[in-house]
């Protein structure tokens, strides 16, 4: 009983125990691949980019209670991530390198604020290609001898990439695919290529660029390859397989006249072709001298063995031999090349022209002007001579003076020559232009230090040919002359110009054509002067045309072109067609009166017209231009112009004055009479013009008062006018009107 009361005890003291206690919280645990949770098996990319969200820590509490989230690191370490406490988002805030460091500790924990929980765990850093290939053991310098086969190993290059998988493989290549060498892509061994060959000769060096590229990689979300260069120097060993060179071939060399016998002509030089180790070299004279020369056999200097004077040629080929000896002093190789040495005359005399007496410095020679192209001036009798030998006897020939006129040949010269002088510009030789030609031959040698030359005058007196043709000032002469000039007047001078001199210049003059009937002109001067019989007028012939010619004594002619134009004078009055004309004037519709002047020009021919007199002065006006006579503007109707002149019928007569514009002034006068109606009444005097057909029989002249129209006439009489009626019955009238009265039947 007792032990039951313990165990019961018990019991209940271990209820209120754990009715008081208070559980830690504690991580998920999502596996491998889980972005939340406690981190368990978490990788992250290298090039994971700063700031990021890479994971969030997710637990629980078994009360319930608020938790909370911590990470820590080793205090040796980096702090590469940051978590935020209350929702676990881990930040990555350092860069990551995998090379560098491959997996991170850290210390999560959780916390409800009593317990705390922690555990550790380790993120692994993955692979990105980040790095490039870098070449190990640089610089890489490699030395070869020039004979080594084709296909064989040079050199080995090594490239490592820290990077993993196909990021970290390493492949091989050249930069010059022209390049005599290959390169093993997987091995990075360098080989001389097939058919290859080296040469140290030609080239000593080498430099072969080679590049490692990586396999590529995922570098922030995109593909990329990396890759690195090196150069490989690939020294040329020299080895004995080229023969001896000569060097500043060809050779040449001269012996001058005054050379002694023993001195040094000229020196040559070679070398043993492997210039790397070269061995001795010997020189000697192969064939050529005829004991003439010698060589000195290790400084390969030539000398001459003879005075100059006992050679018996100008020039000597010389072959010098050399010859390469080997270390034991046994010959390896040889070589030859030819030598010329040319026995050189001194250059002590100049060239000097020859006349037929000896030399001579100035040449003269009289001729035509304008001689043929091509002739050669046979009056000059000219030699040039240099008293030197070979080169120093060579020279040039030239003319100075007025260019393009004459050549002279041989235009180079050895030794001596006959000068010819030809024409080649004969247009140029011209006596009117320049009566004298002053040329220079100059003589100066070519191949020579000195240059020496000289010069001689050449002095071409031209003689006159009658080559010129008589030329006119002008194409064209324009004259006036008033028309009414007397006979043997001066009209216009022409002149002509024959450059020619003598008889060949002399100019005679003369006209014709159609035109020239009424001119003469001085043979000699050029004046042309009318005829003396000749009458001009403008009126009639107002304008000439006609040639005049200058001819020289052989024939040789130009032409030119004579106008002339008479001067109109004013010596016509004006015309009226009638001294005394009749017009019929309609009111409100000017006359015209009109005179011709015969004058040829203006002013002369110019009319003026006014109204000399008129009774009574008062009724018209008229255009002084154009003759248009009308009624002034005051009078409108025949009312009124009755009412100015009462008792009068309505013709009136004018004097009318034609005036020209002259000077002196000429004018003629007419006598007008002008017979005033209206329209109808004109229109009345046509239907009586036009005959029609009836009887008419003239009435008499009543006097009568105005009154109404007869029914049978249709008429209305005016007091002022009389009217003949005719043969009403036949609808065919004819009548007249007269001033003040009227008639009819």
């Amino acid at each position: 009983m007792r032990r039951g009361r313990w165990a019961a005890l018990a019991l209940g003291l271990l209820r209120l125990c754990l009715a008081q206690a208070n559980f830690a919280p504690h991580f998920f645990d999502n596996g491998v691949g889980s972005t939340n949770g406690n981190m368990a098996l978490f990788s992250l990319p290298e090039d994971t980019p700063v700031g990021s969200h890479v994971y969030t820590l997710n637990g629980t509490d078994p009360e319930g209670d608020p938790i909370s989230y911590h990470i820590s690191f080793d205090p040796s370490a980096r702090s590469v991530f940051s978590v935020d406490p209350t929702f676990g988002n881990i930040t990555l805030v350092e860069e990551l390198d995998r090379e560098r460091e491959d997996e991170i500790e850290a210390i999560i924990s959780i916390s409800d604020g009593l317990n705390l929980v922690a555990e550790k765990v380790v993120i692994l850093v993955t692979d990105a290609n980040d790095e490039a290939p870098r070449f190990i053991q640089e610089p890489y310098v490699a030395l070869v001898p020039e004979d080594i086969p084709a296909g064989s190993s040079i050199f080995k290059v090594h490239a490592v990439d820290r990077d993993t998988g196909s990021g970290g493989s390493v492949t091989y290549f050249l930069q010059n695919l022209h390049s005599p060498f290959a390169v093993d892509r997987h091995s990075g061994v360098l080989r001389l290529q097939a058919g290859a060959t080296l040469d140290y000769e030609r080239s000593r060096t080498h430099y072969v660029t080679v590049v490692a590229k990586d396999g590529g990689g995922r570098l922030h979300g995109a593909d990329v390859v990396f890759s690195a260069t090196t150069t490989v120097t690939v020294n040329v060993e020299d080895v004995q397989d080229t023969a001896p060179v000569f060097v500043g071939t060809p050779y040449y060399g001269y012996v001058y006249e005054d050379t002694l016998p023993g001195s040094e002509v000229l020196k040559v030089v070679a070398m043993d072709g492997d210039r790397g180790k070269p061995n001795r070299i010997l020189y000697s004279l192969a064939n050529g001298s005829d004991g003439a020369f010698e060589i000195n056999e290790t400084s390969g200097a030539i000398s001459i063995t003879q005075s100059p004077a006992q050679l018996q040629r100008e020039v000597y080929e010389l072959h010098v031999q050399v010859t390469e000896m080997s270390p034991v002093g046994s010959p390896v190789a040889q070589a030859t090349v030819p030598v010329t040495i040319r026995i050189v005359d001194l250059n002590n005399h100049p060239p000097t022209f020859y006349g037929e007496s000896g030399p001579q410095n100035r040449f003269e020679l009289s001729m035509n002007e304008h001689p043929p192209q091509g002739e050669i001036l046979r009056g000059l009798k000219i030699t040039v001579n240099d008293s030197d030998q070979g080169a120093n006897a060579k020279f040039n020939l030239q003319l100075v003076g007025p260019r393009g006129i004459f050549r002279v040949v041989p235009q180079t010269v050895l030794n001596e020559a006959q000068v010819t002088i030809i024409v080649e510009n004969s247009a140029a030789i011209d006596f009117e232009k320049s009566k004298v030609l002053t040329f220079k031959l100059l003589a100066v040698e070519v191949n020579t230090p000195e240059k020496f030359s000289s010069t001689a005058d050449v002095v071409i007196q031209l003689l006159d040919t009658n080559d010129n043709v008589p030329k006119f000032d002008s194409l064209y002469y324009v004259a006036r002359i008033p028309e009414n000039a007397p006979g043997g007047s001066s009209v216009v001078a022409v002149t002509a110009v024959d450059p020619d001199t003598g008889p060949w210049g002399e100019v005679k003059y003369s006209i014709y054509g159609t035109g020239a009937d009424l001119f003469l002109i001085h043979p000699s001067t050029g004046l042309i002067y009318t005829q003396p019989w000749a009458s001009l007028d403008a009126e009639a012939t107002a304008r000439y045309n006609f040639y005049v010619k200058a001819e020289d004594m052989e024939g040789k002619y130009s032409v030119a072109e004579v106008f002339i134009t008479l001067l109109d004078v004013n010596d016509h009055p004006p015309q009226f067609g009638k001294s005394v004309q009749k017009k019929t004037m309609v009111l409100g519709t000017p006359v015209k009166i009109e005179a011709i002047d015969e004058d040829a020009e203006e002013p002369n021919n110019l009319v003026d017209y006014s109204i000399t007199h008129a009774e009574p002065a008062n009724v018209f006006d008229i255009n002084a231009h154009t003759g248009e006579i009308w009624l002034k503007n005051s009078i409108r109707s025949l009312d009124a112009l009755h009412n100015i002149t009462p008792g009068r019928d309505c013709i009136w007569s004018l004097e009318v004055q034609a005036k020209d514009r002259g000077s002196p002034s000429f004018s003629t006068t007419a006598l007008l009479k002008i017979d005033i109606t209206d329209a109808e009444v004109r229109r009345l005097r046509y239907m009586k013009k036009s005959n029609f057909p009836g009887t008419t029989k003239p009435v008499r002249k009543p006097k009568f008062k105005p009154k109404k129209p007869h029914s049978s006439q249709g008429l209305f009489l005016h007091p002022h006018y009389e009217i003949a009626l005719f043969n009403l019955s036949n609808m065919n009238l004819y009548f007249r009107v007269f001033q003040g009265a009227a008639q009819a039947s």
